[in-house]
């Protein structure tokens, strides 16, 4: 019998990301000094790898209640506090409060050093990447991605696209590069897919969410989310090769995690019925821009309780994988390759009682698949955490691997896609 007591410790009992081996910690010049970790990872046998980390300061479970009271100006009522080991996490980092000037080009600085470490991992200059697809829930700016592309000595005529699907954008992000039947694929001027393909290209999700939730006063959101970020380098069709996706959306009408929109939109359904709008923000800047149900009042985020999350993520969550796994099943079949397997889930980290729920309703289904956590130290950290959990468990997979990437997200926003890894070959 399992000891639950037992999994929560295994799960939660870690030291702060910055006093891990292999990470690379510094001191960044804003305020009174936002410290900063990266940690870089290579898979020398598949030419995958990336940078992935975090930065402010850390606040394990007990301290952190006291940060969210010192920005609220009052004292956290019982029910607010959260009891956060059961949700998988130990640590959040958060940055002081800073000018408007300061926060973008903290932000700016952080996004590029993310970019060159991931490119640095993998071998590449920046001057050889050729497209750079970078997923945020609240950018610090509209053009973020190319600011962070050009700072980070990446090429102008380097393709930018911006994703902007709450916590789903970085696996909306690699979707778009690898899938060119995607919906947002054929609805755009450009293929992103046909015109990335073969080609050195950087795909993250890069996630400021101190600054973000810091307005909202939420005290729920203060405690479950914080910043990181994770970017991955990847030749798609060579190292990575796409086999079936499926991408799915369902306006969360009721508001239960509503997600105001700091990007270009429409604000309505375009014409298709689509929630998403793609757009030509500039000659090589593309952006997804999804459609959010906004919070009422100039407040960024408003969420109901985490238990309310497990209802809104949940079941539909399971429909989604399981559509995507009968369309892998099928789709080996047709190869003849029916003993195949999945090797392993790179999931989301919103929480770790939506993910045991779907796990469960999943194996009900007759589905078994792994499916690890593996950010305690982070929090949810919205669009990184996809990318930092591939990076996590890259070390242990081998070439021809079959892995299913799963992200979801407010919206709400779903993207499923199974990949086959391959050795790169020069």
């Amino acid at each position: 019998m399992s000891n639950p007591k037992a999994e929560i410790s295994a799960y939660t009992n870690h030291p702060s990301f910055f006093d891990q081996q292999n990470v690379q910690v510094e001191r960044l010049p804003y305020g009174s000094g936002i410290p900063m970790g990266i940690e870089q990872v290579y898979h020398p046998e598949l030419g995958l790898g990336g940078a992935y980390g975090t930065w402010g300061d850390p606040y394990d479970n007990n301290s952190l209640p006291g940060f969210v009271e010192s920005c609220l100006g009052r004292l956290l009522t019982e029910d607010e506090v959260l009891d956060l080991a059961p949700l998988g996490f130990t640590w959040r980092h958060h940055i002081e409060d800073l000018e408007n000037e300061d926060h973008f080009a903290l932000e700016i600085d952080v996004g590029a050093r993310f970019l060159r470490k991931a490119a640095q991992a993998c071998g590449w200059e920046p001057s050889e990447i050729q497209g750079v697809l970078i997923g945020s829930s609240g950018p610090v700016a509209h053009d973020y991605t190319e600011q962070i592309a050009s700072a980070a000595g990446i090429p102008e005529s380097a393709l930018k696209v911006s994703i902007h699907k709450a916590c789903d954008s970085s696996m909306a992000g690699l979707h778009l590069a690898l899938n060119p039947d995607l919906p947002a694929n054929r609805q755009g001027k450009r293929n992103i897919a046909n015109e990335l393909h073969g080609k050195k290209v950087l795909v993250g999700g890069i996630e400021g969410l101190s600054r973000f939730i810091r307005l909202s006063n939420d005290s729920f959101a203060m405690q479950l989310f914080g910043n990181g970020a994770g970017v991955i380098g990847l030749i798609p069709g060579a190292n990575m090769r796409f086999l079936v996706g499926k991408t799915h959306e369902s306006f969360d009408e009721k508001g239960t995690l509503a997600v105001r929109m700091y990007y270009p939109h429409s604000r309505r359904n375009n014409d298709n019925d689509l929630m998403e709008e793609v757009q030509q923000a500039g000659d090589n800047h593309i952006r997804l821009a999804g459609f959010m149900h906004e919070p009422k009042g100039n407040v960024p985020l408003a969420m109901g309780s985490p238990m309310g999350m497990v209802k809104l993520f949940v079941r539909t969550g399971v429909e989604v994988v399981k559509d995507i796994y009968s369309a892998y099943s099928a789709h080996m079949k047709s190869l003849g390759l029916q003993d195949k397997q999945i090797t392993t889930m790179v999931v989301h980290h919103a929480n770790l009682k939506i993910n045991k729920f779907k796990k469960k309703n999943l194996e009900k289904l007759g589905i078994d698949l792994p499916m690890p956590w593996v950010l305690t130290e982070f929090g949810n950290v919205s669009a990184a955490s996809n990318m930092i959990a591939f990076l996590r468990q890259l070390s242990g997979l081998k070439s021809g691997d079959h892995i299913l990437l799963y992200g979801f997200g407010a919206g709400t926003y779903y993207d499923a896609l199974a990949v086959e890894l391959n050795a790169l070959t020069t």
